[in-house]
């Protein structure tokens, strides 16, 4: 098992099985592939003419994290980007698509690195994270981008009061956006219970 094998076994833990739920815009999911990537693979894999939810509910786990490496990690060139980020990127890249590249573009521009917010990793992006990284430190970098990830997931949940039980659990804890964020980040940098609880105090 390679490192970008190790980044996907990880990827596949958190994104878990089948899922059919109307509030999420990605529509049917397994092992984290939605429909509408196998739609755009033309992955029929029932061979019934059409890829539906019943083709999404049959993918091998394997087939999954083929497409994580080809379409998720070596498409984007995940690799120009230093090593310590590329895991966070990753994962966020196949929650979020290129948002996830937009969201480091945006914060390395706050660090004064001239990018283009466009979504894609080509080498002024990668010049500027590598400048980055060894200005503030790679495992400093990968932490600000983590808070700027989290961030970004309570700003959506703000804005589409459907998506907030993926930031917030019932009981009012953390839901999974939030801890899988964190996971990337130095538990410095992880939110305490009363400051989450106080971030989204103000949702219904």
């Amino acid at each position: 098992m390679d490192r970008i094998d190790e980044m996907i076994a990880g990827i596949l833990a958190r994104e878990g099985g089948f899922v059919d739920d109307p509030d999420d815009p990605g529509g049917a999911t397994n092992h984290g592939v939605t429909i509408h990537t196998m739609r755009r693979l033309g992955l029929d894999l029932d061979g019934d003419g059409d890829v539906d939810a019943a083709d999404v509910r049959i993918l091998p786990v394997e087939h999954a994290a083929a497409i994580f490496r080809r379409d998720y990690f070596e498409a984007p060139e995940i690799g120009r980007l230093p090593a310590p980020v590329q895991a966070a990127v990753f994962d966020m890249y196949v929650n979020a698509g290129s948002r996830a590249v937009r969201l480091l573009q945006s914060l390395l521009a706050k660090f004064g690195e001239p990018v283009t917010i466009d979504g894609a990793i080509g080498p002024l992006t990668a010049a500027a994270a590598h400048r980055a990284a060894a200005e503030i430190g790679g495992d400093r970098l990968n932490d600000a981008y983590g808070v700027e990830r989290r961030n970004w997931y309570y700003a959506l949940a703000d804005r589409r009061p459907t998506s907030r039980k993926y930031a917030r659990r019932r009981d009012g804890g953390k839901g999974g956006w939030i801890v899988r964020a964190e996971e990337f980040i130095h538990p410095r940098w992880h939110l305490t219970d009363a400051q989450h609880r106080a971030r989204v105090s103000a949702w219904a």
